[in-house]
This record gives structure tokens, sequence and C-alpha cells, in this order.
């Protein structure tokens, strides 16, 4: 049973138990006289009035912590995603909400489109690690959904490949087959890079495929390109395949963290606790660098040397800047522009 069943549950089972209670004379009135006269329906008002307060206190307090059972989060460990591999590695979100009784499950969703969607049905409280495109694409739709902080900035680490040597333009790829996960920064970084050329994504045959699987089938030639990011963008081009380009000077890629406005009002106590356990796995990343990029690299079956590497492209930085704010509205713009998003977007809204 989702979470957000709960909360209608338990409201329906309050309405039910309130209802009776100011039932209460009204049964005691049908002994003796059979009205609303005497001492009995005194007693009876007086004892609705009590259980009512009762039930209005408890009501007060539904949304306290105590409320909250579990708390699901997603999560993703591409393309390179260190603070998700730190935390859940040392147990940190799970640490941070044990005095509340709050158990942290995980929910491993690598498309963006699929994440907003859990989100918005409650089938996960926090998108540790979701894309810009995704937050500005769910936001269009009229989605509950807003941007607590942020996760990482990695454009260079989010790349196009092919066998094909010959693709060295946009116009090389019309009519090709493309493979990559909708409604992320790759989706993004595809859609701008057919835009200098005055393409769309229309031009080409692009397939939904989570990363690995766009792998695969680059390797298997069932597809033309990949979007790649992260440890298959490093493994893909330590294998010699052809790099058409990356997300410089195209995309900002911008990872954020994201809860619904509801949650974010109704669980305060929540979100301070969860910017503490971030401050904790940025310390960690900090303090325990070489430990780190070990733990990466066995999550992500690579060397070290390789995590090493790929980690100088990334800024983990939590905190939401001006940069950010204007990186978000120039993605929401081109988005627009491109006719990803049928209306245009303040992403001031998101914050």
């Amino acid at each position: 049973m989702k979470f957000a069943e709960n909360n209608r549950i338990s409201h329906r089972q309050l309405y039910r138990q309130m209802i009776l209670e100011f039932l209460a004379p009204f049964i005691l009135c049908m002994y003796g006289a059979r009205k609303l006269n005497g001492i009995n329906a005194l007693i009876g008002m007086a004892m609705a009035a009590i259980l009512a307060m009762t039930a209005l206190t408890g009501c007060g307090t539904a949304e306290d912590t105590s409320s909250l059972d579990s708390l699901t989060f997603t999560y993703v460990t591409s393309p390179l995603n260190l603070p998700s591999i730190v935390e859940k590695e040392e147990g940190i979100f799970t640490k941070a909400f044990a005095d509340d009784g709050i158990e942290v499950k995980y929910a491993e969703i690598t498309s963006g489109a699929d994440q907003t969607q859990a989100l918005a049905a409650g089938d996960v409280q926090v998108l540790y690690a979701v894309g810009a495109t995704s937050v500005i694409l769910s936001a269009a739709n009229d989605a509950d959904i807003k941007v607590l902080n942020m996760y990482s900035r990695s454009p260079k680490a989010f790349c196009m490949y092919s066998k094909d040597e010959s693709i060295s333009s946009p116009a090389d790829l019309r009519g090709k087959t493309i493979a990559g996960p909708v409604g992320t920064n790759l989706h993004e970084l595809l859609a701008a890079y057919l835009a200098t050329a005055d393409m769309t994504v229309d031009d080409v045959n692009f397939v939904n495929m989570g990363i690995p699987e766009a792998k695969a089938g680059l390797e298997g030639g069932s597809v033309d390109v990949a979007l790649l990011a992260g440890a298959a963008a490093y493994q893909t081009q330590q294998q010699g395949y052809h790099l058409i380009t990356d997300g410089e000077g195209l995309i900002n890629a911008i990872i954020a963290v994201a809860v619904t406005n509801k949650f974010y009002e109704a669980h305060p106590e929540i979100i301070e606790k969860l910017q503490s356990a971030q401050a904790e796995i940025a310390d960690f990343m900090q303090n325990h660098e070489q430990e780190a990029y070990e733990m990466a690299a066995a999550e992500l079956d690579l060397d070290v040397e390789a995590v090493k590497e790929m980690a100088q492209y990334y800024d983990f930085s939590t905190e939401i800047t001006a940069a950010d704010k204007d990186g978000f509205q120039r993605t929401a713009d081109f988005m627009y522009q491109a006719g990803m998003i049928e209306k245009e977007l303040d992403v001031n809204t998101l914050f």
C-alpha cells in the first residue's frame, strides 16, 4: 500500500469517529424521554465535546514526523553518483532517521520520467539525483515538485558515442537509431546537438533505453548511436568507440534533489534531517576521498584511477546558486523552443 493512501485511510477513519461522537447525545436520548432535554442530553453533549476535542488534537498531529513509517529515496549510481554510493554504503540516511523509527528504503529508477511519476504517485518521497530536464517536464505538466537543493553539475560527463566514425555533425544523425533515457540530461543533449543544425528529435529514431541497455545496443549493433554518461561513457571511450560530442557548451547537466511541495511543507523536521545528512555525505567525500573513490569503483565495476579521472568533471556542491537557477531557466527555455514542453516555465516556481 502506498504511503499517500495511508493518510487518506486514516483521515476517513477519523471523520467516521467524529461523526459517531457527535451522535452520542442522540443515542443517550433514545432512552427515557427520547428527546434532547434533561440530564441525559447534557451528559451526552459534554461527552461529545470532550471526544471531539481529542479527535481534533489527533488530527492536528497527523503530519508529525511520527506519522511516517518509512522514507523511500531513489537510488541511481550512474553516471557517477558518488553521494548516493557513499550514503548507502555508510548508511547515513538510515542513521539520520533511526531515532524517529523511520525505515529508509531505496527505489532504483533510472528514467527521469519514471522518477517524477513515482514521486507524484507517492511511491517515493525523495528524488535523490534527478535531472533538471525531468524536473522541468514534471512541473510543465502541473505536477507538484520542488527542488530542495543541488546534487551535481557535469556537462562533460554526458556523451554521444557511435561505431561509425563518419558521424561528425548533427546532419549525419538524420534517420539514425539513437538510444538513451528519455526525459534526462542525455535526452536534452541530443535535442541541443540536433538544434545546432535546425533539426529536432523527430529527425532521428530516438529509442528510450536506460544507459546500460543503450551501451549494450551499441555493442550489439541494434542502435547506431548511444547516449551515455559516467562509467558507461568512460568504458565506451576505453573500448575505442567514436565520440560524437559531449555536453560541454550544449547543456548545463544539472542534477538536483527534489520532493513535493506538499511533503516539504508537512515535514519540516524530515527536511532538516535530510539536509544535515547531505552535509555529512559531503564531509565524508571531502575527508575520505580515497575511500569514496574505492566505494564507487566497486559499485560501478571500475578501477579507482578511472573513478578519480571521471570525478574531475563533477561539482557535487548542494548549494543552489544563481548560476544554477540560470541554468534551469536556460534549460526550460530551450525545452520550450524545442517543443519538449508546451508552455513556458518560470523556474523560480521550482525553488
